[in-house]
C-alpha cells in the first residue's frame, strides 16, 4: 500500500496482542492502521462524548496553555485564528481571545457549521485532531488554502517512536479513533510538498509550520 503522504511504498507490520495490521513509511516515518478499522462518525462520537474536557477544570486549561506557551512565541503577532477540530469544548478558542487574538472554532462533530469559505486566517491551530484523520494529507492542503500568506499552522498530535517494539507497546495507537501517527520529519516532507517550512517542533507533540 503506498503512503498517504509521500505516496512511497510502505512496510505492514502487525501488533500481536491485538492482531492489529500497520503500515509504515520509511521515507516520511508516517505510520497508519489498515483502513478496515476506520470508524464513521457515529461510532467516533461515541468516543468522543466520553472526553470530560471541562472549560473550568484548571488541568484542562493548562494543558492548553502550555500548547500556546509553545506556538505564540513562533508566530508574528496573529490578528485571527481558527481553531479547527475544537471537540466539544471552545476553551482554546476563548484562550486565543484573551491573547487578543480574534477566534473562530469548527468541528465537524460539534461544531459543524459557521465556517465562511473565503475567510482567511494569519493562524490555524489543531489539538489532537491529526491522528484521527483518513486523509491527513488533503486536511492539511485544505487548511493552508485557509491561511493568509505568511500565515502559520499549529498542530499538536503526538509523535511517534519509530522503532516497532517500542510502537507495539506505545499509549497512543490503543484508542481505536487514532488511526495515523506521525513524527518531526512526516510534517516536513508535508510542508515541502506544500512548498511551506516547519518552523518549530518540540521534538515530542507539537510543530509549527509556515506558509509562504
Amino acid at each position: 500500500m503506498q503512503c498517504h503522504i509521500c505516496n512511497e511504498p510502505t512496510m505492514m507490520f502487525v501488533d500481536e496482542q491485538n492482531q492489529m495490521l500497520y503500515h509504515h513509511c520509511s521515507d516520511c516515518e508516517y505510520i497508519f492502521k489498515t483502513p478496515s478499522v476506520y470508524q464513521d462518525i457515529a461510532a467516533q462520537k461515541e468516543r468522543y462524548d466520553l472526553h470530560e474536557n471541562d472549560a473550568e477544570n484548571e488541568g484542562y486549561r493548562a494543558y492548553f496553555q502550555r500548547f500556546l506557551d509553545f506556538v505564540l512565541p513562533a508566530v508574528r503577532n496573529p490578528k485571527n485564528a481558527l481553531d479547527f477540530g475544537c471537540g466539544e469544548s471552545t476553551l482554546l478558542a476563548s484562550m486565543l481571545e484573551e491573547e487578543g487574538i480574534a477566534c473562530d472554532y469548527f468541528d465537524p462533530i460539534y461544531h459543524p457549521r459557521g465556517l465562511d469559505d473565503s475567510k482567511k486566517y494569519d493562524l490555524i491551530v489543531s489539538t489532537e485532531v491529526f491522528e484521527h484523520l483518513q486523509d491527513p494529507k488533503e486536511v492539511f492542503e485544505t487548511l493552508l488554502e485557509r491561511l493568509n500568506s505568511g500565515g502559520y499552522l499549529a498542530i499538536q498530535t503526538e509523535f511517534h517512536p519509530n522503532e516497532m517494539g517500542a510502537f507495539k507497546n506505545w499509549y497512543y495507537p490503543k484508542d481505536p479513533t487514532h488511526i495515523v501517527f506521525f513524527r518531526e520529519k512526516t510534517f516536513e516532507v508535508l510542508a515541502s510538498l506544500s512548498n511551506c517550512r516547519v518552523v518549530d517542533d518540540n521534538g515530542k507533540n507539537m510543530v509549527v509550520i509556515k506558509k509562504p
